[in-house]
């Protein structure tokens, strides 16, 4: 009964310290308002679930109500940008990150997402 006790908590023990995912937020929290209207928006997704399907991985930032679809940066691995329009009488830009997943589970493939927490970007007029 002892050893059945020890044998339950590594186990949790193991599924609580077992996989992680991350959203790192690149995007700096102030930008110079510009012509065009359009902001960068940068994060990078790290996991060390060995299940998920890294060809799967869709980031995108929320704003409001809309979802802008992140692409990968050139040459660095696992960082995602987009262009964002912002209104220019916006001083004030509240998102997230959200990347949705796949990954194996028995007997299918099952989807997941990971939300970041909210942030703010301030524009500023030159």
């Amino acid at each position: 009964m002892r050893l059945l006790k020890h044998v339950s908590l590594l186990g949790i023990a193991l599924c609580l310290s077992g996989c992680s995912t991350t959203i790192t937020n690149l995007t700096p929290s102030r930008q110079t308002r510009n012509t065009t209207g359009l902001y960068p928006f940068e994060m990078v997704f790290s996991s060390n679930q060995k299940s998920l399907r890294k060809e799967t991985v869709q980031p995108s930032v929320i704003v409001g109500l809309q979802t802008y679809p992140m692409q990968p940066a050139p040459v660095l691995k696992n960082r995602w940008e987009t262009l964002v329009p912002i209104a220019a009488d916006q001083k004030i830009v509240h998102y997230r990150f959200k990347v949705d997943f796949q990954y194996e589970a028995v007997p299918v493939r099952r989807s997941g997402s990971d939300l970041s927490a909210p942030y703010q970007l301030e524009i500023v007029d030159q």
